[in-house]
């Protein structure tokens, strides 16, 4: 798990596959925000970027995820959110495959929690439990943008 802005990328010491995607100009927080909701990917891109407006709401409402395959970034766009998270491995736990590559835990133990804002942002590896969009105070609607990367894409 990393955590930055992209207002100050050097900061988060991202791998170099992902400070290439994060610096391209169409990756821009401005860019981003200009982008209608929708589902965006370059052309021969083996990642891709969903942007769209989601409400948040209490934590205990929220279902806890991981994947196996892809490495998320998720970067709020506008509002805040809180997204809980653990940094220990789930791999192997009982859990349900909702869609491909989208795995709920049953039972998750989530010590750590973070509040992202505009521009601020989170990567999750496989394996990485996180529970998102999760409200600060109250429900509120907040915009984001979650970049998909296989992880095959990041090793050698």
């Amino acid at each position: 798990m990393i955590i930055g802005n992209l207002h100050s990328l050097e900061m988060a010491t991202l791998p170099n596959a992902l400070l290439q995607i994060l610096t391209l100009p169409a990756c821009s927080l401005q860019a981003l925000h200009a982008r209608e909701d929708g589902r965006f990917q370059p052309v021969g891109a083996a990642w891709f970027c969903n942007i769209a407006h989601a409400n948040t709401s209490p934590a205990h409402e929220r279902h806890t995820e991981f994947h196996q395959q892809w490495l998320d970034i998720q970067v709020v766009l506008e509002g805040e959110e809180i997204i809980g998270f653990d940094t220990r491995s789930v791999v192997g736990q009982h859990a349900v495959e909702r869609k491909p590559d989208l795995f709920i835990l049953e039972n998750p133990c989530l010590s750590n929690q973070i509040l992202l804002r505009s521009g601020d942002f989170v990567t999750f590896a496989p394996g990485e439990p996180h529970r998102a969009l999760c409200c600060n105070q109250r429900p509120a609607v907040v915009r984001k943008a979650v970049f998909k990367i296989p992880f095959s894409t990041m090793k050698g």
